[in-house]
């Protein structure tokens, strides 16, 4: 082996182990931010789940949203039409919240399989039109 080989040989032992360290960082930061959740119907499933933050997605059950006399915290049930579990949220609700509506909420299970939620998104779909543009558009 010559020394133009050798020198080779040694960039690439270099290099190698530096583009696997980059990558494996790289899936790691994007393992992360992955906005996967889980139904009611999987979260049933699931037996020991440890004390972490999960993010759920369902429909929010017609009849289910229960208000406190404050006015600062809000119960609801989200469902997949199949299971459900109660939410407990104190915040503010995003203004697409509503009953049968698409909602992803992140919190932590309680003992009495309760999500005790710190955030609450409202989904819409592909025919959602804010009401300004709809004003608009009729108008025309």
């Amino acid at each position: 082996m010559n020394r133009k080989q050798k020198n080779r040989l040694i960039g690439v032992l270099i290099v190698l182990p530096l583009i696997s360290i980059a990558t494996g960082l790289i899936l790691f930061a994007l393992k992360q931010n992955i906005n996967l959740f889980y139904t009611p119907t999987q979260l049933n499933t699931l037996n020991n789940l440890p004390k972490q933050t999960i993010r759920i997605g369902g429909y929010v059950k017609t009849n289910g949203v229960h208000y406190d006399k404050s006015g600062e915290t809000v119960s609801f049930v989200v469902t997949d039409r199949t299971h459900d579990i109660e939410v407990h949220f104190k915040g503010v609700l995003p203004n697409l919240f509503r009953e049968g509506q698409t909602v992803v909420v992140t919190g932590k299970l309680n003992n009495q399989h309760q999500l005790i939620a710190h955030q609450v998104l409202a989904k819409h779909d592909e025919k959602y039109m804010p009401k300004a543009v709809r004003k608009e558009s009729h108008a025309s």
